[in-house]
């Protein structure tokens, strides 16, 4: 049997510097993007989160890796998410999933849901009030208009 590839993305808290890529990709192939703070890479593993895993052991010491998370979703539509908390935090984290009867796992990722909620949340309040802003000076039929052709031109085309 084969072991899979997986791929992963590394987000990282500065970008790099020339030297610091070239001696990471001699331990493993990356790629870069543009401003090199975020990486990519195919690590062989039996799961994801091993993948994930054997990716932390093998950079961290070399990189500023912050988090690394799974490309593409599962069959589930679910994103792996591997962080790496400083000790005080991952006790606390601890802490708080023992009050609530959670694992850790469960309760970083109910918090992290919650937020993300929240923020959509808050998007679409920021969103609507705008919305509320410019319908007070035109009608709805003008500012549906004026989206539509704000959303049909090409980004970067010159105004017809």
């Amino acid at each position: 049997m084969t072991m899979p590839h997986h791929a992963l993305e590394i987000l990282l808290t500065r970008p790099l510097a020339p030297a610091e890529l070239r001696d990471a990709t001699r331990v493993l192939p990356l790629a870069a993007n543009h401003d090199t703070t975020r990486l990519m890479a195919l690590v062989r593993a039996k799961t994801p989160g091993r993948a994930a895993h054997r990716l932390r052991q093998r950079l961290t010491a070399q990189l500023p890796v912050d988090v690394i998370t799974t490309h593409y979703p599962d069959t589930d539509g679910q994103v792996l998410l591997n962080l790496a908390f400083p000790p005080a935090r991952h006790a606390a984290i601890h802490q708080a999933a023992h009050e609530t009867g959670q694992s850790p796992e469960l309760f970083v990722k109910l918090a992290l849901h919650r937020a993300l909620a929240q923020h959509a949340s808050d998007e679409a309040d920021r969103l609507d009030q705008a919305v509320q802003h410019l319908l007070a000076g035109t009608t709805a039929a003008h500012l549906l208009a004026a989206v539509g052709h704000a959303l049909t031109r090409t980004p970067g085309a010159a105004p017809a």
